[in-house]
């Protein structure tokens, strides 16, 4: 298999890239940035004469500084060209220890010496030893998956010149990467968690995030059961991840069994108790008849409500209990669980931090050219958009956001936004509500007022009698309910306003940020509904609606969001009519997916599998997963069929072929046949 073609980022000034990667070491708060390369070239016929330039990677195998040299020496074996001007006389190569908060870099000469060192947040030097390259080659098989693109493109997008390699290519080398998982698992809250995690855990952490992704992208489960047996013996919350892995192969009896055992010891671990709602949601949306529905979801209610008391400060716990009330169709609870749930600030992954580069040399391998693809980057950025469209603000949700957006849009699709409203007004404090409610109360207390209270107080001017200490006409109803109602939900004034304030003390504030998401999922609906007005009316006139092809794809976007997904795929679709788009074409597949349809499924594959390794990456998960998924439904023999009986260039198909490769070398299901 070819490997992807190296980019270049040209330097201003000789080593800036390595100079800047060594100031940022004290930000860094997550995994660490993709792994820099930084090669210094000569001129050929002018030794003096020097050059910097660098890429990012993500994938190599970093267990030593001898496997990092490894890939320098690839480097200089490229650049085979007789012709060529300049060579690669030196190289650097740097990968972060986030367990240590290390930058562990190897320097090669070429020809000449290799030499393995650490640099820390001060910049300063240290010794290299063999517990640090461990630590360093676990982040990097973590970082290979937190780093890679979903297909998408939008990962890819993000930092410009990431070659994307798959760290786990065989047995012998999963057996590394689970052996290193093991011995340094009880560190893993070290690293960090996922920006919906409140507090980083041993089983909710970066490192188990990735443990669970690479063994759902492969379908490895009995290594993922093997090894959580063995942690399990150490800990019993261990129990929930091993629970998780037997779930995904289908051994859900075993996996009951784990929780029920493990809860006996440990009752109010919020991790099993959430995985046990989790999986008792999911039984239910399958649930044969209305009753057993009822069932189950009564059960993912006790699972849930307990979990939030046993970890009342974390998002996911109030999210999933969310999620239950949604499924019984208890919107007034859902919408007041949702309200309760603790938000936190979305923590991005971590970037390289980089002085413009001088020139940017993004070179094409021809194994990946394909006409369509090709044509794609010179027309995106001749297209006209809407203003209206870049301005939905719910596109650029992360985290717990996105997540309760996602919640609040499943409510609507459900029941529409007039009921929505309806059970807002019914569960919230509406602010013309309150100030109605303050007013009556005020001048039902008037008649109590005395010449000793006013000389207190002061006397109100009557035109603002009722709204003192409110000149903002925007105020939201959570600040002046808050100040007015005590503690126990009941008025702190005098015993008339109590009566007018009655129906106040049975609802509750609503919060800022649920706030502006009702006024973000407003805004949506507002340009999702003049779009589909807009079809029809074109459609009733047999004339052609035009979009441009980014205004196709924001619009697909939306109408995903919004869980409208025939919309969002009729979007994608007009999209990509127009030009070539990852993002379209990955919102069709997931709709191919859903529908089982398989020679579909395939066409998308294969154009998303050349776009990613057109931009240097050979390696996304869920690409991998949607190839293991189709061979285990209709067998590797059909699939490779299907794949060769494309009309696209072989080389193209092999792109493909490589990835059902891994499927067999790992022993998957359905490669057997």
């Amino acid at each position: 298999m070819v490997a992807p073609a190296v980019p270049e980022l040209s330097e201003d000034v000789l080593h800036e890239s390595i100079d800047a990667r060594t100031e940022s070491l004290a930000a860094l708060r997550e995994l660490g940035p993709p792994d820099l390369v930084h090669l210094v070239k000569q001129a050929v016929r002018n030794p003096g004469k020097q050059a910097g330039v660098y890429h990012h990677v993500t994938g190599v195998d970093a267990s030593s500084s001898a496997s990092l040299a490894a890939y320098i020496n690839t480097l200089t074996y490229r650049d085979h060209d007789p012709n060529t001007t300049t060579r690669i006389v030196e190289g650097v190569y740097c990968c972060y220890n986030a367990f240590s908060r290390l930058d562990m870099r190897v320097h090669v000469s070429i020809p000449g010496t290799v030499e393995s060192y650490c640099v820390d947040e001060r910049g300063e030097k240290r010794k290299a030893s063999d517990d640090l390259w461990l630590e360093t080659y676990l982040c990097s098989v973590l970082r290979a998956y937190s780093y890679a693109d979903d297909g998408s493109g939008d990962s890819i997008r993000k930092i410009v010149g990431v070659r994307r390699f798959n760290p786990v290519t065989n047995t012998e080398t999963e057996h590394r990467f689970l052996n290193a998982a093991e011995q340094l698992f009880f560190r893993g809250w070290q690293l960090g968690s996922d920006s919906i995690v409140q507090v980083p855990t041993n089983v909710s952490n970066h490192l188990t995030t990735g443990l669970l992704k690479y063994l759902e992208t492969t379908g490895r489960y009995t290594s993922g059961i093997n090894l959580f047996e063995k942690l399990r013996t150490q800990s019993v919350e261990v129990a929930s991840l091993l629970a998780k892995v037997l779930f995904m192969g289908h051994e859900e009896v075993s996996g009951v069994k784990v929780l029920y055992q493990s809860l006996q010891q440990t009752p109010m671990d919020y991790v099993m108790l959430d995985t046990q709602a989790d999986f008792l949601l999911k039984k239910a949306t399958k649930a044969e008849t209305p009753e057993l529905k009822e069932e189950r979801l009564k059960m993912a209610l006790g699972c849930a409500d307990r979990s939030t008391i046993a970890a009342p400060s974390e998002f996911s716990t109030w999210a999933r209990l969310a999620q239950v009330y949604v499924a019984m169709e208890d919107w007034e609870n859902a919408l007041t669980i949702l309200n309760s749930c603790p938000m936190f600030t979305y923590q991005d992954k971590d970037s390289p931090l980089m002085p413009e580069p001088r020139d940017v040399h993004l070179p094409t391998l021809p194994e990946t050219r394909l006409d369509e693809i090709d044509s794609e980057p010179e027309s995106r950025y001749a297209e006209q958009v809407d203003p209206s469209l870049l301005s939905l603000r719910a596109a650029s949700y992360r985290g717990t956001f996105k997540k309760a957006y996602s919640i609040l849009t499943e409510m609507t699709a459900k029941i529409g936004w007039d009921q929505l409203l309806k059970i807002r007004s019914n569960v919230f404090v509406m602010e013309d509500e309150y100030r109605t409610e303050k007013q009556e109360a005020t001048q039902a207390a008037q008649p109590m007022r005395s010449p000793s209270m006013d000389g207190l107080r002061g006397t109100p001017d009557p035109t603002t009698n009722g709204e003192e200490g409110s000149d903002d006409e925007n105020e939201k109803p959570s600040e002046p309910a808050a100040s007015k109602l005590a503690p126990n939900g009941e008025n702190s004034g005098g015993t008339n306003a109590d009566d007018h304030l009655s129906k106040l003390n049975t609802k509750r504030l609503c919060e800022r940020w649920l706030d502006s998401l009702f006024m973000v999922l407003y805004e949506d609906l507002r340009v999702y509904t003049i779009w589909r007005t807009q079809m029809a009316q074109y459609r009733a006139q047999q004339i052609q609606y035009k979009k441009s092809a980014e205004e196709w794809e924001i619009l697909g976007s939306l109408a995903e969001r919004l869980q409208h997904f025939d919309e969002a795929a009729e979007a994608y679709r007009a999209c990509l009519s127009l030009r070539f788009s990852p993002k379209a074409l990955a919102g069709v597949l997931r709709v191919f997916e859903k529908t089982k349809s398989t020679r579909e499924t395939v066409a998308a594959v294969i154009r998303l599998v050349t776009w990613q390794y057109r931009w240097y990456s050979e390696f996304s998960p869920e690409l991998l997963h949607t190839i293991r998924t189709l061979i285990e439904d209709e067998g590797a023999v059909k699939v490779r069929s299907i794949i060769q009986a494309t009309s696209l260039p072989q080389h193209v198909l092999d792109l493909t072929h490589h990835y059902a490769a891994l499927c067999a070398t790992f022993r998957s299901s359905g490669t057997d046949g």
